[in-house]
């Protein structure tokens, strides 16, 4: 005991720095890697992300618990979750909001009864598309817009779905890969207090494919640009 009293005396100031930066991370910000292509082409594969803890809440520090509630999420926001049905955390998007009817025919959008707007574009260098060819659309709703990839070859068999209504204190969430996703229309409505954050910013990225060498041109790149200002 008086080894360990003296270790803490010793090391004071490091124990607190240490402790200080988890509560920070836990509560206000932290980075998130993102391993799997459910986001692309918006998010890549090796991504490391920005979280904004205090977008939405103020929380205890290592908990669910809300001391602030700040904001709410907004359709089109990419928000971050401990999710309980997946058993892991996520990265999606925002399609439905409480209250809000979303359905899908054939890949295409309709929330409350209004379709999204669609422009192909071409974008280049996704991890995925040598072994999955896809396509690229702007995808637009209201003021809301953002690049989804949708597989020439494996459409999903969730392309079509609902329509459903969005519960109270529930939100709809959808990855941008649309046909290699696991999001609202495989787990159901997500639960607002399991949404941790929102980001709109990569920190950094490293290329799989590349030997994890950095991206130099994902270095802070904003997640919300307007699309036609995405890498091509």
């Amino acid at each position: 005991m008086r080894r360990l009293m003296s270790f803490f005396a010793q090391n004071k100031g490091t124990l607190v720095f240490l402790l200080g930066m988890l509560m920070f991370r836990s509560a206000l910000a932290d980075w998130n890697v993102v391993p799997t292509g459910s986001m692309q082409p918006t998010i890549q594969i090796g991504d490391r992300i920005v979280v904004d803890k205090a977008a939405y809440d103020i929380r205890v520090p290592f908990t669910h618990i809300s001391l602030v509630h700040l904001a709410d999420p907004q359709r089109g926001d990419i928000v971050v979750l401990d999710s309980h049905a997946a058993h892991e955390r996520l990265v999606k998007r925002v399609i439905g909001v409480p209250g809000d009817e979303v359905a899908m025919r054939g890949n295409v959008l309709l929330v409350n009864g209004v379709a999204a707007h669609y422009s192909p574009v071409t974008v280049n260098g996704i991890h995925d598309d040598l072994q999955d060819p896809a396509r690229y659309e702007v995808e637009q709703w209201g003021s809301a817009q953002h690049l989804i990839r949708l597989s020439l070859y494996r459409p999903s068999e969730a392309r079509d779905f609902g329509p459903v209504v969005v519960p109270a204190g529930h939100y709809l969430l959808l990855g941008d890969n649309r046909d290699n996703s696991m999001d609202s229309r495989y787990l159901g409505f997500f639960p607002r207090n399991e949404i941790v954050g929102r980001s709109r910013y990569v920190a950094l990225s490293l290329d799989p494919d590349h030997h994890y060498l950095p991206r130099s041109h994902r270095l802070a790149a904003r997640l919300d640009s307007a699309p036609a200002s995405l890498p091509q």
